[in-house]
């Protein structure tokens, strides 16, 4: 007879992981199999007679959970990636229930009373600096997410949290199935004038696999981002842009309500729990540490990069009217800005980023990266084909160190497909165990929506399509390189403003003459790429890299101004107020319309996610521009300094502070003028 796991795989998530067998219909008796024996578990912490050591205290919470998380990690990949109706009423049947039992840890008076007599005793001060570290963040925990309220306010809390897991996945949901719902068909094709060849054919067979005529648009990125950069035709780019920027915002689909509801909740549990406001509550246990220092940060970034800014709007805005009719001053429509930077760009620099796929065929780049991580930090990729899949075009690989002994397998999970959720991302599915001599393999993925193949060409990816492959696999070294004995304080599991150092560093190796010619090859004839476009790529590397920061700074403002700042009853409409926030960081006014926030997923697709935390994008930015000079300083494939990164940042977790791990790294503190420069700003001192 079949054993419960073997009956239904979520029940004990070991690799290699049954991804070829798990159904739907396993979700709800797994995880609520699986609740029932995590409460098994915690009761047993509550008693009195609990023995004061970090294996009954510490590390038997720890395991509490263990199955349950890992399950519902496997439960919720699949929903992003090949969702069905029936398992999104599944994933969503237990997202509540999941969502109240680890909240109502932190609550429990006899858990924390079990914790503070364990750090009370003699053993407490006897632990490794890493468990020590983890007993602290465990007892801080337990405080900043209310072991100390009332009653009353603990039941609040509790509902406040189930509601937060429920609604910011309907969230998820609309910006999905809103995305789907939208196709623009073309029919005649000389008004696809301007798109590169491969996108023509992708959108021609894009229409056939629906068994339509005419060419298919969607506002998938492969498609959408095309068509906004190389069409000509004006009409079709507002039409698309109209659409991204609509997305989730009527019918059953509408965002509005929830992200509204989103905030209230957010802003209630801060309140609850001693906070001035949500922000503060998420950085209390970052690098920032407070909403108001993550404030000061992107002011500074915001007033050196500003007059840059404006001198490159005001550049492209005479550039277009040179090509039409509109005087030189006149604003552009945002459907236009991509288009005619593009167009400058390309007559600046003599620079078409689409010179440069030929030379990025995916298959390249990964074994490119490979080579560059094995130089680098000592580890050897190797593609396997033993392992379960949740779809054919999912590659599977391990991970050995020197002297393969194996450190873990990961999957990627590179195309997209109308079931899964756009953007890329890294997962964690196990960590593996480094404690008492263990050595079990970690298991991870990378994910993304990349250039697919057509027809018998390989897939060819884009210069920044290339540098998101090696963003998520930074991330993922990050979890395949952990040494932490301790699982919670392991890989990624580490501040938000301290986790895209790893991933974000990998990517300047995209931009090194020596590490492209590992993989940078034409697809046809193998040959590098010429010297000539490797120049013009370099230098307009820093095109619009003002503009560029603005972007990014106006995201993590309009954040920090929904959790802090705003008021519906001072400030009116949301969508209307976040189109304000925004239209200080963008280059040209916005439609009246304009709703991106209801698509927002980095803020409001999770509990806690980005939220209160976007700023961390460009304080990890800083971080890894400054510390990638040490590479370009004592050499790009310096194994020295590639050890060094690898010990004191990669392998170390959030075992010791992130703070004290960079300086290890760098021998100081970070210094932002790396980031000026990189971006092409002149480096200058804010003013007084």
């Amino acid at each position: 007879m079949d054993s419960p796991a073997q009956e239904n795989p979520l029940l004990d998530v070991q690799h290699p992981i049954a991804f070829d067998r798990i159904e739907a219909e396993h979700v709800v008796p797994a995880i609520d199999a699986l609740i029932a024996d995590s409460r098994k578990k915690l009761a047993a912490l509550e008693r009195e007679d609990v023995p004061k050591t970090y294996e009954h205290t510490l590390l038997a919470l720890e395991e509490s959970t263990l199955r349950l998380e890992r399950a519902m990690t496997v439960v919720g990949h699949l929903e992003s990636v090949s969702t069905t109706p029936e398992l999104r009423d599944a994933y969503n049947a237990v997202q509540s229930k999941v969502s109240e039992l680890l909240s109502g840890i932190p609550m429990s008076a006899p858990l924390y009373r079990t914790l503070r007599g364990f750090a009370e005793s003699p053993a407490a001060h006897q632990l490794s600096p890493t468990k020590a570290r983890f007993l602290k963040k465990t007892l801080d925990w337990f405080e900043r997410e209310g072991a100390g309220l009332s009653p009353t306010d603990k039941e609040r809390l509790s509902k406040l949290n189930v509601e937060l897991t429920e609604i910011t996945t309907r969230f998820s949901e609309h910006v999905l199935d809103s995305t789907n719902a939208f196709e623009l068909l073309v029919e005649d094709r000389e008004r696809l004038a301007g798109l590169p060849e491969r996108v023509i054919d992708a959108a021609r067979k894009g229409a056939e696999a629906k068994g339509k005529t005419g060419y298919r648009f969607t506002l998938q990125a492969p498609s959408y981002v095309p068509a906004m950069t190389y069409l000509h035709d004006r009409q079709i780019r507002e039409q698309l842009y109209r659409a991204w920027n609509a997305r989730a915002t009527s019918g059953a689909h509408d965002n509005r309500p929830l992200v509204a509801r989103i905030l209230e909740l957010r802003a209630e549990k801060a309140r609850l729990l001693g906070f001035k406001n949500f922000v503060d509550l998420a950085l209390h246990d970052r690098m920032a540490k407070t909403g108001d220092r993550a404030r000061t940060f992107i002011a500074d970034l915001d007033q050196r990069s500003r007059a840059a800014f404006e001198q490159e709007n005001i550049e492209l805005r005479a550039f277009a009217a040179a090509r039409t009719s509109a005087p030189a001053a006149s604003p552009l429509a945002p459907w236009d800005v991509g288009y005619y930077a593009e167009k400058q760009r390309l007559a600046r620099y003599d620079f078409d980023e689409e010179e440069l796929r030929p030379y990025f065929p995916l298959t390249n780049v990964l074994t490119g990266m490979f080579g560059i991580v094995e130089k680098l930090y000592g580890v050897r990729v190797q593609q396997v084909s033993d392992l379960p899949v949740w779809h054919e075009s999912v590659q599977t690989f391990s991970i050995h160190d020197e002297g393969s002994k194996l450190l873990g397998y990961f999957y990627a999970d590179l195309f997209p497909r109308e079931e899964k959720r756009d953007g890329a991302w890294m997962n964690g599915f196990i960590t593996g165990e480094r404690a008492a001599g263990a050595h079990t393999p970690h298991v991870g993925l990378i994910c993304g929506n990349m250039t697919p193949p057509v027809g018998d060409a390989p897939a060819l990816l884009a210069h920044r399509e290339v540098e998101t492959v090696f963003h998520e696999f930074g991330h993922l070294l990050h979890h395949m390189l952990s040494q932490v004995e301790v699982r919670s304080l392991a890989g990624t599991n580490v501040a938000w403003d301290f986790v895209e150092l790893p991933s974000q560093i990998m990517e300047n190796f995209c931009w090194e003459r020596q590490a492209l010619d590992l993989f940078a090859r034409h697809h046809r004839t193998g040959e590098t790429i010429p010297d000539g476009l490797f120049q013009k790529m370099k230098r307009a590397r820093t095109y619009r890299g003002a503009n560029q920061m603005m972007r990014q700074l106006g995201f993590a403002s309009l954040d920090l101004d929904l959790h802090t700042i705003y008021d519906p009853a001072r400030d009116g409409d949301l969508v209307a107020y976040a189109r304000r926030i925004m239209a200080h960081f963008t280059p040209e006014p916005l439609p009246e319309n304009y709703a991106m926030v209801l698509g927002f997923g980095h803020l409001f697709s999770h509990p806690v996610g980005y939220a209160g935390g976007y700023y961390s994008y460009k304080w990890a930015e800083v971080l890894d521009a400054d510390a990638f000079s040490r590479f370009t300083q004592e050499g790009v494939f310096s194994r020295e300094v590639g050890r060094a990164f690898r010990e004191r940042v990669l392998s170390r977790g959030d075992s010791r502070d992130p703070m004290e791990l960079f300086k290890d790294f760098m021998g100081r503190e970070p210094d932002l003028r790396a980031l000026l420069e990189r971006s092409g700003i002149p480096v200058t001192s804010p003013a007084a």
